[in-house]
């Protein structure tokens, strides 16, 4: 185990992935090493291994499993079988956001690989939301322990498609808008939440974020931008640079990320699969409450 910085990242050398099913050559990771891997992503937030080409979607699915029960690939656009595919034709992730918080249930952990990688640029930002909360202000901390905050996915990157085209509609990318806009999410969270595992607080904001409950228009966007700027300080940040085979595992109930769009017009693709989490709770003990949006089917509640 290679820590990458003191509050968020880690690397591990030398572990070849494989799920249930023995597709890795072998009859799955044994208890203690899933118990290891667990326990880094508490304590780093989001681990790397290199070298594991040998992955495919089957395998990546079933070494998800090992690490609890996985969601379907997402709310609302299809997947490619267990899996979501993350293609830089349909938009691009270069926001900062926590997986799903649109939904009542957002993953617990996310498993992320690369299928087409560009030539240059197309790195990924992880920061820790544990370590922006501990290092607000204990006035800060007070105010934000008592927000709540609307999500929606109308603010998902996977909406998103070039609307600067040149030469009429592009028939496959107003089909995959229309698949995305199938059904509205809109959930209410607490800004901070209570890490179910640790104990730990963590802000739940995010490119998600609708509004603040009770604020003006105003406030809720000075609010969200001077919570943001704490979440995405350097000092809580880590960079990876993919390469074929890699694969990043995080811990979404403390984590955000930004995918670097810095690659021009080439394609990126990445492959995704989560798993299931539990209803956030506030310090308060209160739940998220799902506003518009039936989200058990994704979350396999």
């Amino acid at each position: 185990m290679t820590p990458l910085g003191q509050h968020v990242g880690a690397r591990i050398d030398g572990l070849r992935l494989h799920g249930g099913g023995g597709g890795g050559g072998g009859g799955g990771l044994d208890a203690g090493t899933v118990a290891a891997v667990r326990s880094a992503l508490l304590r780093h937030r989001v681990v790397f291994l290199r070298g594991q080409d040998h992955l495919d979607d089957t395998t990546h699915h079933e070494v998800a499993e090992l690490l609890g029960p996985t969601t379907t690939p997402h709310p609302t656009v299809q997947g490619d079988g267990q899996v979501l595919v993350i293609d830089s034709e349909h938009g691009k992730a270069d926001a900062w956001h926590t997986d799903v918080t649109f939904c009542d249930r957002p993953p617990a952990l996310s498993l992320l690989r690369p299928e087409q990688l560009t030539p240059y640029g197309g790195t990924t930002v992880w920061a820790s939301t544990v370590a922006a909360y501990e290092t607000l202000h204990p006035a800060l901390q007070a105010m934000a322990d008592r927000l709540w905050a609307v999500h929606t996915n109308l603010y998902d990157y996977a909406a998103e498609v070039d609307e600067q085209r040149i030469g009429g509609v592009d028939v496959a990318q107003e089909a995959y808008r229309e698949e995305f806009g199938s059904q509205v999410f809109e959930t209410e969270h607490p800004v901070v939440h209570v890490h179910p595992e640790t104990g730990e607080r963590s802000l739940l904001i995010g490119q998600f974020v609708k509004r603040i409950v009770g604020l003006s228009s105003r406030e809720s966007a000075q609010v969200q931008d001077l919570l943001q700027r704490a979440v995405t300080r350097l000092e809580n940040a880590v960079r990876w640079d993919w390469q074929p085979g890699d694969l990043a595992i995080w811990d979404n109930r403390a984590m955000q990320h930004y995918a670097v769009a810095d690659y021009g017009d080439h394609e990126r693709r990445m492959r995704r699969v989560t798993v299931a989490g539990d209803v956030p709770v506030s310090v308060e003990g209160r739940r998220s409450v799902a506003r518009i949006g039936d989200s058990s089917t994704y979350a396999g509640a």
